[in-house]
């Protein structure tokens, strides 16, 4: 049995792309987007009849609604593809402002409604600053779930728990990236590699949390840079991952053991937190990774969707 197929036994797998195309190869269960996947894709010309017919079906509109509809396109072709749920992006320039993530995000559902699609299989996808937790708590109240990314702390982990969001994305590679990069040359690779590295240690902290309490929010690694990552999170609730990792598991044979267990969180001795908003813009303050590439991670989402403006400007 490949990796792949022994990490599915214990987890759920989801592709983490805008090619759609390529879902087909590895079976995936559910599936995310964002607009720097969407991008990507929309630049490859398998994919350039899309943007066009889109843009042409729907030109004289506000671009944000042309924008909307694009991705509502993306996802209606993924679940055609696959058997479980698509997440959909609300625009990352509405971060900070929780009426307007509110307003998108039944948009993207209304959309999703009038292309036929059972809305139970879509995710709203919105940052876990505090204005977007306090969006999803709102969308959750009236039945639309959500899934909350760029998550890089417990603080927000908890948060998003509170406000009982279907979903959480920590983000596994970032946080990596950034104690890599503080490190500097002092960086030892192996030893901080698998259960040693603080991305999956972060992840590890929230699942045990989440467990612990019996929050019912389903918490899925993101953003990995290598399969040991991967493998070090197998028995997380899900795991989404980008073609070419699924391809080095697919090609990867060899035991796999389950790394996180619901039963043994229970045995763990923690102390339940909460957080007002300020308890909460205070503990991300103190915590400079969460900080840093929160703001970093919203920049760059931000310009990749003002990238994509451009070429359905130009279509």
């Amino acid at each position: 049995m490949n990796q792949l197929d022994a990490l599915k036994q214990v987890t759920t797998v989801v592709a983490d792309t805008g090619d759609f195309r390529q879902l087909g190869a590895y079976r995936p269960q559910d599936a995310t987007t964002n607009p720097s996947l969407i991008l990507k894709a929309v630049q490859k010309a398998d994919y350039a009849p899309l943007l066009q017919e889109s843009v042409e079906r729907w030109r004289g509109r506000a671009l944000d609604e042309i924008m909307d509809r694009l991705i509502v396109r993306f996802g209606c072709e993924i679940l055609s593809l696959i058997p479980g749920r698509v997440s959909t992006e609300v625009d990352a320039r509405l971060s900070f402002d929780t009426m307007a993530t509110v307003t998108r995000g039944e948009r993207i559902i209304d959309l999703y409604r009038a292309e036929g699609v059972d809305t139970a299989r879509v995710l709203i996808k919105i940052a876990a600053t505090w204005e977007g937790i306090e969006a999803a708590r709102i969308l959750e109240e009236r039945g639309i779930h959500t899934n909350l990314t760029l998550l890089f702390s417990p603080v927000q982990a908890v948060s998003c728990g509170a406000a009982r969001v279907q979903l959480i994305s920590p983000f596994v590679g970032r946080i990596y990236d950034w104690y890599k990069k503080q490190a500097g040359a002092q960086w030892d690779e192996a030893a901080m590699a698998g259960a040693n590295d603080p991305g999956v240690q972060s992840v590890r902290q929230i699942y045990q949390y989440y467990k612990h309490f019996g929050i019912r929010t389903e918490v899925m690694g993101a953003s990995f840079r290598n399969i040991g990552q991967i493998t070090a999170l197998a028995g997380c609730d899900l795991l989404t991952i980008a073609p070419e990792l699924l391809a080095q598991l697919a090609a990867a044979e060899g035991p796999l053991e389950r790394a996180l267990d619901p039963a043994s969180a229970k045995d763990l001795e923690l102390q339940p937190v909460q957080y007002d908003e300020p308890g909460f813009r205070y503990a991300l303050n103190a915590d400079a990774m969460a900080t840093e590439k929160l703001a970093e991670g919203i920049r760059a989402f931000a310009a990749d969707a003002a990238k994509l403006e451009q070429m359905v400007l130009a279509a």
